[in-house]
């Protein structure tokens, strides 16, 4: 593992003798230590951790002079994601936490000192954590550009002090008055505020509800708030209510009357009213017409549901942009749609539906989107709504723009796709196998030795239903070793005559880093 290196040695025998540390801390018997004892030990694994955090940080920045990420065509996130199996969170936290406190070397290999050398020194020290590092960058970058830099230098020190002695919250609660007394006058240029403005739209929860935050402009407020005035009014836009009126309050259909009488039954409080405006400004806007059309197909929401979901009116369906959507939501949503047929072979692909120019049609891309849902690379979470349609067989080769060989791929994926060393092939599942029709990716050999191919069961909550049940409802040993055997802890791997498979702590799931 760590050959060809200088030290590779002294970092192996290091890693095995804290391996070793750890396995005694496991096993040894907790019962005779006193309570002060108990107490000493928890803090002394705390600040072991937070060391070895620091240790963690120093590879971290090594992989990224180093372009490992690079080297296998993944961002950095990506690479922490798929190597040591963290959130994507928690890996955005570190590479910032290694920007800003991480011993970085110029191009001569000198080294450069962090920009937050003191926080730096306290996370070496094993003083604070990730959390505290990023309490500081939080307050660090809210410091307005003009503040001379002696002032800056020394409110970073301020705050590394404060992290040693404190929680992560405090850091940030203590930061807010610090940034008072820097600033007392409120002075943030127009750089200041384009640096700090931003909308996140978070991963959709088990309820189905989705989190937002964010730092709205000056402009983007003002253009905001007229909106909020006119359309979340008490009374309008009630989806509980249906005599509630629609739209903006000042518009000529509007009763001045019936909005009168709807503001008295309204109970919604003022973040549910502007959730509810916004959503009806959202469906206007998609329904004008006036955003155009994305890769193919007019701006609207897709969702596809099957005959039976139709029919009972219950359940999930999925929308063309990853969400998860209730069918009775997604019925009231198609009261002004044209639902559009799609017709799938007993294999759950659609039936002919050709052409003989190079690029699919608009009904090709729909049909796609309704079998795959997604892109088809194994491991990857992208949604329709961010991929194109991707011949099997190239084009150039002789590749038709068929349905039933071509299928979506997002332009990561897509561009993983090539005959050079480290390229990714793709082929249509014969008729006789599991996942028949399908698109089969086949990995490189430096992920996948045996080149087994593989299809991607990130976008279809059916098959991972099953494959649960499977493992739920096998009874003998032998049937679970089965399940064991054949699907991977993502559900990534495939199995068909001719090939082995990989062993599930062998190699990596999403295919992108070995």
């Amino acid at each position: 593992m760590f050959s060809n290196r200088v030290d590779a040695g002294r970092v192996s025998e290091h890693l095995t003798a804290l391996d070793a540390a750890v396995e005694t801390l496991l096993t040894d018997r907790l019962t005779g230590l006193s309570n002060d004892d108990v107490v000493e030990a928890l803090q002394r694994i705390e600040t072991s951790m937070r060391t070895l955090a620091a240790a963690d940080q120093r590879v971290i920045v090594e992989s990224a002079e180093r372009s490992l990420p690079g080297s296998f065509d993944i961002t950095p996130v990506e690479f922490l994601v798929k190597t040591v199996r963290i959130s994507e969170g928690d890996a955005t936290v570190r590479l910032r936490a290694a920007k800003r406190t991480g011993t970085w070397h110029s191009f001569h290999g000198e080294e450069q000192s962090p920009d937050y050398p003191h926080t730096a020194q306290a996370f070496r020290d094993g003083a604070i954590g990730w959390a505290h590092v990023e309490a500081v960058r939080d307050v660090m970058r809210q410091i307005p550009s003009h503040i001379d830099a002696t002032k800056v230098e020394a409110a970073e020190q301020i705050l590394a002090l404060l992290a040693r002695h404190a929680d992560p919250k405090y850091v940030t609660r203590a930061g807010l008055d610090l940034l008072a007394y820097l600033n007392p006058d409120g002075d943030y240029t127009e750089s200041d505020r384009k640096r700090q403005r931003g909308l996140r739209i978070g991963r959709q929860r088990a309820d189905l509800m989705t989190p937002i935050s964010g730092m709205l402009d000056p402009e983007t407020r003002a253009l905001l708030e007229p909106l909020l005035a006119k359309m979340a009014r008490p009374g309008m836009n009630n989806p509980d209510d249906p005599a509630s009126p629609s739209g903006t309050c000042e518009s000529e259909r509007v009763d001045r009357d019936a909005l009168a009488h709807a503001a008295a039954r309204d109970t919604r409080t003022t973040a549910q009213r502007n959730h509810d405006a916004f959503k009806v400004g959202l469906r206007h806007l998609l329904g004008s017409g006036v955003l155009g059309r994305h890769r193919g197909l007019p701006v609207t929401a897709i969702i596809t549901m099957t005959l039976q979901q139709l029919e009972q009116a219950s359940g999930v369906v999925t929308t063309a942009s990853g969400g998860i959507v209730p069918v009775s939501d997604a019925l009231r949503l198609a009261e002004r749609a044209n639902p559009v047929l799609v017709l799938f072979d007993h294999n759950g692909r659609p039936l002919h539906l050709g052409r003989e120019k190079r690029l699919a049609s608009a009904d090709q891309r729909l049909a796609l989107i309704a079998a795959s849902r997604g892109c088809t690379r194994p491991g990857c979470d992208a949604p329709a709504s961010m991929t194109a349609v991707h011949h099997v067989r190239d084009w150039v080769t002789g590749g038709r723009t068929d349905i039933d060989s071509e299928d979506l791929a997002c332009d990561h994926c897509h561009a993983l796709i090539h005959d050079g060393p480290g390229g990714w092939k793709t082929e249509v599942a014969p008729s006789d196998s599991e996942y028949a029709g399908r698109t089969l990716w086949i990995p490189p050999a430096h992920i996948d030795p045996t080149r087994t191919p593989r299809v991607n069961h990130r976008h279809h909550l059916d098959e991972l239903f099953g494959i649960l049940h499977g493992i739920i409802t096998a009874r003998e040993e032998s049937e679970l070793r089965e399940w064991r055997a054949k699907w991977d802890p993502t559900f990534s791997g495939y199995r068909s005559s001719g090939h082995n498979d990989r062993d599930s702590h062998g190699s990596d799931t999403d295919g992108d880093v070995p």
